[in-house]
């Protein structure tokens, strides 16, 4: 892939740093769902912004499989409708997969501008789940949960790539 003038060289990211951030996610996803008797509609989901950080960064490793998995998890969690969360999951990391080429020309600003219509389908599809069955409409909160997610893509993205940007050893025999 051809980089971005000034853009630095990463190191390869460590799999099983992906999955323990991953498992980072979720579990802090179940935590604020345990405390206060579930989620407020306006609170980002975590688990979403991270799942679309490595569908992006790592389409190869984390794809729609890790996702449903996921989502099957915090359906469980949740006692939601078996597949709810498992569905926007699935469909924000194929959107994010797809578009993951085209995303990482950009700087991170403007990669978080760009993932928060990803977050509002996935929020779209939780809430038409959710209504088609039967359940209660969330209020008007539910349209803050996206800029949310999106603030906290840079902070993601600066926290989850750190490991990558370390210098490798250094050797008088190697250019870079």
């Amino acid at each position: 892939m051809i980089m971005r003038p000034g853009q630095q060289l990463l190191l390869p990211a460590n799999p099983l740093f992906i999955w323990s951030s991953l498992l980072v996610a979720l579990l802090v996803n179940m935590l604020i769902n345990i405390g206060g008797g579930g989620r407020p509609a306006w609170v980002p989901d975590l688990l979403a912004v991270v799942l679309v950080f490595w569908g992006v960064h790592q389409p190869l490793r984390v794809g729609v499989g890790a996702a449903f998995f996921f989502g099957l998890c915090m359906d469980v969690h949740q006692a939601s409708l078996l597949g709810q969360n498992a569905l926007a999951y699935t469909g924000l990391c194929y959107l994010a997969i797809t578009i993951h080429r085209r995303l990482l020309w950009f700087p991170v600003p403007s990669q978080a501008i760009q993932v928060m219509p990803l977050f509002a389908a996935a929020h779209l599809i939780e809430l038409l789940v959710r209504m088609i069955t039967g359940g209660f409409f969330p209020g008007w909160a539910v349209v803050f949960a996206p800029l949310l997610e999106g603030l906290l893509w840079p902070v993601v993205s600066i926290l989850l790539l750190a490991p990558q940007r370390r210098s490798p050893d250094p050797d008088d025999n190697r250019p870079l």
